[in-house]
């Protein structure tokens, strides 16, 4: 059973992609045994709970120092048994002690189709809005696995969204989203199937 920990910053809509695929029974061999947020706020936390699935907070609010704050997580993901580490909607950049400690185990969902529109700078509204700016005719989104750079690491899954005319940003991001929730499903699908 691939025992897989989320870590979050926001609303995780994509850590409940992921649960529903457990759930219902397209993710086989996996479980979520934890969800680490950086945010208190975070309504991922509230969907973890509904889910009777273990959380915690792990940030700068209660973790000032950046070193304190990188062995806590570390701790966590190990107390946990952490096989697959999932970055979904999580706003920090890993520090290398972590990335070196869950090598070729940890992979991010990015909005965009990389290597276009990532890296730093690259999150959220702004990719969306480079994508409009430039005058793309079609965007996406990236499973990859994470290493030491910034949406750097190997490509594990990607799909294309179209972009309509008369786009928003917001307009492109609802359906980038929709096109996120599927293939980070398929991705932890995929990496679950293989360790069995």
């Amino acid at each position: 059973m691939l025992r897989i920990s989320v870590l979050v910053s926001g609303g995780g809509t994509n850590l409940q992609a992921v649960i529903d695929g457990i759930e219902n029974g397209f993710i086989e061999n996996a479980e979520i045994v934890r969800v680490i947020s950086s945010n208190p706020k975070a309504y991922s936390l509230e969907r973890a709970e509904k889910h009777r699935i273990s959380a915690m907070v792990i940030g700068k609010s209660n973790y000032p120092d950046a070193e304190a704050r990188t062995a806590a997580l570390i701790a966590a993901l190990d107390e946990a048994r952490t096989d697959l580490v999932v970055l979904a909607g999580y706003m920090s950049i890993l520090d290398p002690k972590l990335i070196e400690a869950y090598r070729g185990r940890i992979i991010n969902i990015h909005p965009s189709l990389i290597p276009k529109f990532c890296g730093a700078g690259f999150y959220g509204h702004h990719v969306h809005e480079a994508v409009l700016a430039a005058g793309e005719q079609e965007s996406g989104a990236t499973v990859h696995y994470v290493d030491e750079g910034v949406d750097t690491g190997p490509i594990i899954l990607q799909a294309r969204v179209p972009v309509l005319e008369g786009d928003t940003a917001e307009s492109l991001a609802a359906r980038v989203l929709e096109t996120e929730h599927k293939i980070l499903q398929e991705a932890v699908k995929t990496i679950a199937a293989s360790e069995k």
